[in-house]
């Protein structure tokens, strides 16, 4: 049987995340705003949180109704059966995202809805479940739009793109899933060597290598949303994660990381080691203006720092450094750059051949793609 899900994702990432979906198997695929809908039975729910690389997390819809003023949030609610999903001894916990609403405060929804759903299972179950708001036993999503109130449960507990094996991290890190659909957005293919010239801890280079080698998404994590619902079939979970692991490649990689700072090597090091991944990244304290092409050809993907989250004595020079070390040095290789410095960024001297719009956090940013040719073909003056 199978039944409605809502898949979130980062904004700009919708189209990579739907066509994820697709090749697992999905129906009634349709890309909303930061989310893909679609359809799924037990099962693909179970692989869907398990290797799916673009998604934040996975709801399931519980009921749907629209609001008129404020108490009919606490009412509806209420109404909910929820003692068929949740006992007194367990613990929940509520996120709430409002847009366009009679209410101007997402914590207070999420109050409300909270007091809605204990007050119910008070007056069912004579005592009430405590809230947990960093492990609970069900989590519940509330989404209200203008007047229309979707109550799902969450399905992937924290996160997705907390897989698991990011054990050090540099100043602002770049979030998993992002990198991710970094690496699809690029279209760049596994057989072509990677460079990552600012790679921090090492993370859009992990993110490349479990897609070059089908490592599932979360193949290093250990606990989902799920895994305490009442329905929750261990056997059938068990199935899942087998069969997945088992399409997992020994695929040798050709990668390379370099980054002006030596802790963030350490521990992109670290991380290395944890995932089992030092024999394909190479890693090495070098500044991009200082470094030699490890290879002849091939690609570059990075997250450079730009100043909101990282400062930058000088943006604009940095900036300049990088399209003069593309231009000098990297002649034969496809350069992609994610910034929201888009000012600074018109610096590198460089046309690119696409931009795509995607998210960083709160930031908008672009991500550049650069096709960096011998001769004067791919050194335009100007963005």
């Amino acid at each position: 049987m199978t039944f409605p899900l809502i898949a979130k994702t980062i904004a700009g990432l919708e189209d990579v995340l739907a066509r994820e979906l697709d090749s697992m198997g999905a129906g009634d695929i349709m890309k909303l705003n930061r989310a893909v809908s679609f359809s799924a039975d037990t099962e693909l729910l179970y692989r869907v949180n398990y290797t799916c690389r673009t998604a934040l997390r996975i709801l399931k819809p519980l009921f749907h109704f629209e609001i008129l003023e404020q108490k009919d949030l606490y009412e509806q609610i209420y109404e909910f059966p929820w003692e068929n999903y949740i006992s007194a001894e367990n613990s929940i916990s509520i996120d709430a995202v409002i847009s366009y609403t009679v209410f101007t405060n997402s914590q207070f929804v999420a109050q409300r809805s909270k007091d809605a759903i204990v007050d119910r299972l008070r007056e069912k179950l004579g005592s009430r479940p405590s809230v947990d708001l960093e492990n609970p036993d069900l989590k519940i999503n509330v989404h209200l739009f203008k007047d229309a109130c979707t109550v799902a449960l969450d399905s992937s507990g924290q996160s997705l793109h907390r897989r698991g094996y990011r054990r050090s991290t540099g100043p602002a890190p770049i979030n998993e899933v992002l990198a991710a659909g970094l690496v699809k957005l690029s279209e760049w293919d596994p057989s072509i060597p990677l460079y990552d010239p600012m790679c921090g801890s090492g993370t859009l280079l992990i993110e490349a290598a479990m897609v070059a080698k089908n490592i599932p998404a979360g193949f290093f994590r250990e606990l989902w949303g799920f895994m305490k619902w009442r329905d929750f079939d261990a056997d059938l979970w068990e199935k899942v994660k087998t069969g997945c692991q088992a399409l997992k490649t020994d695929l040798r990689l050709d990668f390379f990381g370099t980054d002006r700072a030596e802790q963030a090597i350490c521990s992109a090091t670290e991380n290395l080691q944890f995932t089992g991944l030092t024999n394909d990244i190479f890693l090495r304290v070098c500044s991009f203006e200082d470094s030699e092409p490890p290879f002849e050809k091939g690609f570059i993907i990075s997250n450079p720092p730009y100043d909101e989250r990282l400062k930058i004595e000088d943006s604009l020079a940095f900036y300049k450094m990088i399209g003069d070390t593309l231009k000098r040095k990297y002649a034969g290789f496809t350069a992609w750059l994610i910034s929201s410095d888009l000012e600074s960024v018109k610096f590198i001297g460089l046309r690119p051949s696409r931009r795509i719009p995607v998210n960083n956090g709160p930031l908008e940013c672009r991500f550049l793609k650069f096709d960096m040719f011998a001769g004067k073909k791919g050194f335009s003056e100007v963005l």
